[in-house]
């Protein structure tokens, strides 16, 4: 508890001033952020961390989360997504040249991992370019639907909710969570407005906290694949950057498919 209490304190101390300062040093650690999480998926897969997938995997996943007004150096003819599909055609060339050594289930779950976190911190980023209140949103959104589902299910959790994904969750402390985190955001958004129609926003709080545990179970259900019990060990008492960001890799870009970002 003492590790993860300092862990805690020492993320907090150099997260917080990047968040509400933004701009380059944001993208600048979102980019090692997104190179970390795609490196755990890397070892989880026992590939190497340094091969030519692995450099693939990197180039691939911070071409989706660098800002679009970075890439204005590309050909007029090139976009983000036609270099991102050049990338994944590298890795399917390498399942010729390596034969069985690299497979084309290895090339599928890389090109997943760098869509998964390369668009997660990708409107991690957008979302702090719109203004601080809107990442902010975001954010609390999935810190208070987990610190409910936490606390409600210890207090009232019975009914499993996965139990063959992640065992400790449950149903109470879903709907817990969930709950928590609509009122309280209802609160915020009265006075501080982001997105659109106040109510319409309070009801995509909703979603978007049910989202953020989907996110959280897709990253459990990862792991449990792969026998792992942590993403990695970069955090100590935490695990991995997958562990701490698996539902903000999810809830930033339905923040933007619903138009919020």
């Amino acid at each position: 508890m003492k590790t993860r209490i300092i862990t805690a304190i020492i993320a907090l101390a150099i997260f917080i001033p990047l968040i509400v300062y933004g701009q380059w040093p944001l993208t600048i650690a979102a980019l090692a952020l997104g190179v970390v999480a795609i490196a755990e998926i890397l070892i989880m897969k026992k590939m190497f961390l340094i091969s030519f997938e692995a450099v693939v995997s990197y180039l691939g996943v911070m071409l989706l989360i660098l800002p679009d007004q970075w890439l204005d150096w590309l050909p007029s003819a090139t976009t983000r997504w036609s270099a991102f599909y050049f990338l994944v055609l590298l890795l399917l060339l390498h399942t010729v040249i390596r034969r069985q050594r690299f497979t084309f289930d290895d090339a599928g779950v890389l090109t997943l991992g760098m869509l998964y976190v390369g668009l997660g911190f990708h409107y991690f980023i957008a979302a702090r370019a719109i203004n601080f209140e809107t990442l902010l949103y975001g954010m609390l959104v999935v810190w208070i639907t987990d610190s409910g589902a936490y606390l409600i299910g210890r207090k009232l959790g019975k009914n499993k909710l996965a139990p063959k994904i992640s065992p400790n969750k449950t149903w109470e402390g879903s709907i817990g969570g969930t709950v928590s985190a609509t009122i309280i955001m209802a609160i915020y958004l009265y006075f501080i407005p982001v997105g659109g129609h106040y109510v319409t926003m309070v009801i995509l709080t909703l979603l978007l906290s049910v989202v953020g545990q989907f996110g959280d179970l897709i990253e459990s259900s990862l792991k449990r694949f792969y026998g792992v019990k942590d993403s990695g060990k970069i955090l100590p008492g935490h695990g991995g950057i997958l562990d701490r960001f698996d539902s903000m890799l999810l809830v930033m870009p339905v923040m933007h498919f619903l138009g919020i970002i």
